[in-house]
Parts: C-alpha cells; structure tokens; sequence
C-alpha cells in the first residue's frame, strides 16, 4: 500500500519526494534570515527577502530559476547585468552627508586605512587556492558594503554571491559586536578617553555640489573599470546636495530603492539552491568574510594611533575603526564607545567623516581592483 502511494506521488513529481537534505537545511537557513530580520530585526530589508528567496529556491521541481522562471527573470534583469547594485547606490549616494569629512579633510585617510583588510584577505584567498576573480570577489566582503560586494561578484563570480552576499550583510549588521573588543585591545586608556574638539570650519554649499563631481571625475580617471560604482553613489548625492531636484533625490531615496532592494534580496536568496550552497567552500568564504571585517578594523585604529603620534595627540583613535562602510553604524558604534569611556566624549561628527570616507574609499578598493585586474588582462 505504501509502495504504491509512494509510487503516485512519484508519478505526480511531487515535491515530497524530491526534496534532497540540503533542501531543507537551506530551508532552515532561509526560516534563520527571516527570524533575524523580523524579530530581531537585523537588516531587514535585505534578510527578509533573501531569506523568502532562499525558501523559495529549496523547493524541487519548481524550476524558479529555470529559464521560464520568474526569479530567474528578476535575476536577469538586475544581477546578471549589474543594475540592482548600482540603482541601490543611487540612494545610498542620495542619503549620504560628505559635510563631517570635507569639515576636517584628513580624516578621509582612515576611510582608507580601513580598506587594508580586503586586500589582505585577497592574499589570503589566494594562499589558499581560490581562483584570482573568486579571491577579489571574497575580499570585498572586507568594504562592509553590500552593494559593492554584490556588484563586484555577480559580475566576476556570480556562482559566490550568495555566499558573498549573506556574509557581507551578515557582517554587517554584527559591526556593533564585531568592532568593540577589536577597539579596546588596541588602544590605551588615555588614547580611548581623548576627546576631540569640535570642527568650526562651514563647508559652503558649491563645495558639496563640487566634491562628487571632482570625485566622479578623478576617481574615473584613476580607475575606469570601476567609474560605474563611484559614478551611481556621485550622481546621488549631487541630487542631494544641487537641491534642485527634489523629486528625484525622494524616489532614489525611497520608491527606487525600496523595490530594487525587495528584487535584488529575492534574487539572491534564489542563488542559495542547498545543492550548491551546501560546500566548504561556503564555509571558507564566510571564515574570510569575518576575518576581512576584523582586518578592516585593525587597520582603521592602528592608522588612528599613527594619527594621534602625528597630531600630537588630538585625534581618538578609536574614531579609525569608523573607517569602514558600514554606514552610519560604524560611526555610532564609536560613539557609544567613546562615551562609555569617557561621557563628555563627542566623537559622533568625527566618527562620521571617517565612516563617509570609508564609503568612498571602499568604491575606490573595488574599483581600483577591477581595473588593475583588467590591465593584467585577467577580465
């Protein structure tokens, strides 16, 4: 009797019956996204949607990504050709102030100094065996920038991105964890109670309509292969900052990335099929993912120490650990520990120069990378 109920449901190619074990430990991970983004309410924007998608894809026969799926169609439209990624750095570009850094310019150079770890982690991938374009494409988990990691990967590795992405976010949202003890292990009692004085210089508004095209431009011309990342975060904040175009800076801010965000999630959630995610391989992308950010990190304070020797004692180090593109959560989370340091602690403005250079700086690591990896004639 058993054997010919099981023999029906075969014939009906019922899912029950083709449903393979990782199927449903994806399945599992996908519930875990939705958990995280709904009740504890990390990054839910991207988890939720990515962590439906990833359900979505786990169940057999449904052929969602067959070439009549309907998430093969959003993953087509926007992953394959790179557009999600740059229309969400639109918006990103819309919401971001560059005020704090052009008030005290200096600061950009822990925006860079936070980048060291993608291409240490880069190295590192290499040591370890993975493939040039794979190696870049795990690296820049180390940007703590989402739309970077995800544009530099479903354009060299798109067979990673799922792994890339749910690192990369996933990191993300642990910086207020991640970043602290990294913090304090570096830093003397005297350097973390520093508190640093206000900026007083105004930053006139040609100078903010200025600074993203000035950046479009030389950024460009230092490296072309990746003017469409730095471009699309540029053309949005000059939306912002021309004010003549108001209408525009609200959709990029909202209706454009708000339904670019609910494609781009799916869409990634539908790359994590349990049959190919399921490797260790996944496991070693996720291992160099949280050894980028704490990479990041050490750079971004050590070079805050470096500064503090050069000034003479006039910048807080720990507002180097802001140096990454987690933003503006780095920032806050050097604020927070500044002031559990020290009350009177004001680092938030400071923390937020560091935290917009670290915005620039991680576009310029992928986008310097890109053309020197197309210079070798490697893409």
């Amino acid at each position: 009797m058993f054997d010919a109920i099981l023999n029906g449901l075969t014939g009906l190619g019922t899912g029950f019956v083709n449903l393979h074990w990782s199927n449903l430990v994806m399945m599992a991970v996908g519930c875990l996204l939705l958990y995280l983004g709904i009740k504890k309410d990390v990054e839910p924007l991207l988890l939720v949607p990515i962590g439906f998608g990833a359900i979505l894809i786990n169940v057999p026969l449904a052929d969602l990504m067959g070439d009549e799926g309907f998430l093969r169609t959003i993953y087509n439209m926007g992953i394959a050709n790179e557009l999600f990624p740059l229309l969400i750095f639109i918006g990103i570009g819309a919401m971001t102030d560059f005020g704090p850094l052009l008030e005290n310019p200096k600061i950009f150079l822990l925006g860079a100094a936070g980048q060291f770890g993608i291409f240490l982690t880069i190295g590192l991938a290499l040591i370890f065996g993975f493939p040039k374009l794979d190696a870049v494409a795990i690296g820049i988990i180390g940007a703590c920038d989402g739309p970077t990691a995800i544009y530099v990967t479903s354009k060299y590795a798109p067979h990673l991105l799922g792994a890339v992405s749910v690192a990369a976010y996933s990191y993300m949202s642990l910086v207020p964890v991640i970043q602290p003890p990294i913090m304090k292990l570096l830093t003397s009692q005297k350097e973390r109670t520093l508190k640093m004085e206000s900026t007083t210089k105004p930053v006139s508004k040609t100078t903010m309509i200025v600074f993203p095209i000035m950046v479009t431009i030389i950024g460009g011309l230092i490296a072309p292969k990746g003017l469409p990342l730095l471009g699309t975060i540029m053309l949005g904040n000059l939306l912002k900052e021309c004010a003549v175009v108001s209408r525009l800076t609200k959709a990029s801010e909202n209706e454009i990335a708000n339904v670019v965000t609910l494609f781009l999630g799916i869409s990634i959630g539908a790359t994590m099929d349990g049959k190919i995610f399921l490797n260790p391989q996944t496991l070693l992308i996720l291992g160099f993912g949280f050894l980028a950010i704490c990479l990041d990190t050490v750079c971004g304070v050590l070079f805050g120490k470096l500064m503090y020797l050069l000034t003479g004692g006039k910048i807080n180090p720990l507002i180097g650990a802001a140096g990454i593109s987690a933003y503006p959560m780095a920032a806050r989370v050097v604020q927070k520990e500044g002031q559990k340091y020290n009350k009177f602690n004001f680092l938030l403005m400071h923390a937020a120069g560091a935290n917009t250079g670290g915005q620039v700086g991680s576009v310029m690591a992928a986008a310097i990378m890109l053309s020197v990896l197309h210079g070798m004639g490697i893409i």
